[in-house]
Order: structure tokens, then sequence, then C-alpha cells
């Protein structure tokens, strides 16, 4: 499983990306998650992001314009199992 975090680097950003990490550890998930953080203006534009942060999971947006709290970054990854 990818999961992608689109931010520039903003602190907003880096919290996602922290929620993201800690729960797949939390959940004993580090051998079959891989965690891409995506900075690249044209990249976000490329896959539609309008506001950050934003992750996409497999490819499809779970979320934007808001940092994700560990309990819903559970659910999604619980809902990809």
């Amino acid at each position: 499983m990818l999961i992608e975090v689109f931010g520039p680097g903003c602190a907003r950003c880096q919290l996602t990306g922290r929620n993201v990490r800690e729960t797949v550890r939390v959940m004993g998930l580090d051998s079959q998650v891989q965690v891409a953080e995506i900075h690249d203006i044209k990249e976000m534009a490329a896959r539609n992001v309008l506001m950050t942060p934003a992750v996409f999971i497999d490819g499809v947006k779970v979320s934007q314009g808001k940092v994700p709290s560990p309990k819903e970054v559970r659910q999604w990854l619980e809902e990809k199992k």
C-alpha cells in the first residue's frame, strides 16, 4: 500500500505525515505500507490537489485541506485491509 502526503512542508503537512507514519507503526503495518511525502507543486497540480495537506492512499484522495487525526488514518487503513 502506498500513502502519499502532499504539501509544501508546512507545519500542518508535517503533522499530517507524522500522524500517518505513527498510525502505520502502531498498527504494525510498517512492512506493508510505504509513506511518501510529495512537495512538488507540479505533481500536486497534476493530481488535482487544491488545498494542503492532502492524503492519497493507493492513488485515491482520502483527505484534503485538513490535518487528519490518527483515528481517521486508522479508519482509512482498516478499510483498505
